[in-house]
């Protein structure tokens, strides 16, 4: 019953879960030996003719190793703590990622230093064979299984050394053609995304046949990742959060899981050389911390300890999934918060209305409710003279004028409260997505009403009017009732029965007609006068 238990065990996970995961799996594995042995992580993978080499820096193979390699979750490092902050990693907290390189590989040999380990499929096989033979129950489940085995159960020792420079050394010799090209397949689709959930690596060198590739990952102290895929230069801004896990929130969890109660995550956003943002090209999924198969439509790449599913594609639901996305929505918040370029292109930080499945409406909801209620958005006008960084304003105290312009703004941000600096009423969708109102040229004329201005004022406020509405009939119309001065000092509203004073009607000739009552501009508020 064990041999069975241990064969479909082993199974699902080969053609379920981690059907795809053998690149993703060695990576994990090569970042939890760099943060056992406090290096920084370098991984080499080399495909040549079929065998798929995997060599890493950092903690060498011991007895406990080889027991988690051969044993279904359960993971030997249920008691270590990585992070600056005490944080745990996620990196093998499952304890069954080595079985992916089943999918590709019957032969697998991890070469160490310290030591060295091999599975066999045809080995095991004849092993069970000869228990069989004094076991009956033993010798049919094998007939039935055709000759399946479950591989790691049973680790022989092996010859051999890792590649030079290199502490360890997984080497698989791919089962076939099909296995060669989805490993090929998969080492082409390594992308920033690995790197970034992986912070333990700091180079990954990618050799098929002889065509390296290396990705290399910096990193600074401001969250600041800057991710080097051959050619191309990538800069992602980073916010990481982490703590424990109320006990309450893991009482439906596996043992293995409550016995590391903390949670950690992080944002990552690409920025373009100009610091702003800019949607990510990897995978649109959750990670956790490598992809899953649960959509991500948002404009960032979150990598987090998340509660998964037996197959660990699929996020599982519970008290403690809802946790965690609160928590990813806090930190969410504060990336866009804190994203240093207040330019109009933060707004594409902001969640779109259409999600991409449920947990992603979820988080959506969630970010938000957050970002609706915080200070993210600056202000046209400068806190104080003093100080001439813009103040933040929360969305629903914010306001933006459409059509603008940065004359406009410039004339009415000490008229309008909140105003937003012009280029912000583009991302309409945005903006009503944050609560953010929104005044037309018409409501700007009603906040003006009652106003008291000089005549210069009132001329910079039309010719930036102007610049706005061009000749745009609705615009005129909505421009009807704007105030006017008088040149007796009088503020009418509207244009209509005005007179606009002729070049040679100086300021004695206007008090000779004001007997008369006539309704006539003053010079200065049409920008040509004196």
């Amino acid at each position: 019953m064990r041999f069975r238990e241990d064969a479909n065990l082993e199974e699902d996970l080969v053609l379920g879960g981690y059907r795809d995961r053998v690149v993703v799996e060695v990576a994990q594995n090569a970042a939890d030996a760099a943060l056992r042995g406090g290096v920084p992580g370098r991984l080499r993978l080399t495909l040549a003719g079929r065998t798929l080499t995997a060599s890493n820096t950092g903690a060498a193979l011991d007895a406990g190793g080889v027991t988690g390699l051969a044993t279904l979750r359960a993971s030997a490092k249920i008691d270590e703590a990585d992070g600056a902050d005490g944080t745990q990693s996620p990196v093998g907290r499952f304890g069954v990622g080595f079985a992916a390189v089943l999918a590709v590989c019957e032969e697998p040999a991890v070469l160490s230093r310290a030591g060295s380990v091999r599975f066999s499929a045809s080995e095991t096989l004849q092993a069970v064979e000869a228990a069989a033979e004094h076991n009956a129950g033993l010798r049919e489940e094998s007939q039935r299984r055709e000759g399946r085995m479950p591989v790691l159960r049973l680790p022989f020792p092996a010859d051999g050394e890792p590649q030079p420079g290199f502490d360890t050394s997984v080497v698989l010799p791919l089962r076939d053609d099909a296995a060669r090209d989805l490993v090929r397949g998969l080492l082409a689709g390594i992308d920033d995304a690995l790197l970034l959930a992986l912070p333990a690596l700091a180079e990954i060198v990618v050799d098929v046949d002889g065509e390296v590739r290396t990705l290399t990952a910096v990193r600074d102290a401001d969250g600041v990742c800057v991710v080097t895929d051959g050619p191309r230069t990538s800069t992602w801004r980073t916010v990481s959060a982490g703590g424990p896990i109320p006990a309450e929130l893991l009482a439906d969890r596996p043992v293995e899981e409550r016995v590391r109660p903390r949670w950690s995550l992080t944002w990552a956003v690409p920025a373009d050389g100009g610091g702003e943002p800019r949607r990510p090209g990897t995978a649109p999924v959750f990670h956790g911390p490598t992809p899953t198969d649960e959509p991500l439509g948002l404009p960032a790449l979150l990598i987090a300890t998340l509660p998964l599913d037996p197959t660990r594609r699929r996020l599982a639901p519970g008290a403690l999934t809802e946790f965690l996305l609160d928590r990813a929505a806090d930190a969410y918040t504060g990336l866009v918060r804190d994203w240093p370029a207040k330019t109009p292109a933060m707004l594409r930080l902001v969640p779109g209305p259409i999600a991409d499945g449920p947990v992603d409406a979820e988080l959506r909801r969630r970010i938000v409710s957050s970002l609706s209620r915080t200070e993210i958005l600056p202000a046209a006008a400068a806190e104080s003279p003093d100080d001439p960084a813009p103040a933040l304003l929360v969305p629903r105290d914010a306001v933006v004028v459409a059509p603008s312009s940065e004359s406009l703004v410039a004339a009415l941000e000490d008229v309008i409260p909140g105003l937003l600096p012009s280029g912000f009423e583009r991302d309409q969708a945005a903006l009503t997505t944050l609560g953010v109102r929104a005044l037309g040229l018409a409501d700007v004329v009603e906040a003006l009403a009652g106003l008291e201005r000089g005549p210069e004022w009132w001329a910079v406020l039309y010719a930036a009017l102007d610049e706005v509405s061009g000749h745009d009939p609705r615009a005129f119309d909505a421009l009807g009732a704007l105030p006017v001065p008088l040149a007796d000092g009088r503020t009418v509203r509207g244009l209509r029965g005005t007179l606009r004073p002729g070049a040679g009607l100086d300021s004695a000739a206007i008090a000779a007609l004001a007997p008369l009552g006539l309704r006539i501009i003053h010079p200065l508020a049409l920008g040509d006068g004196t």
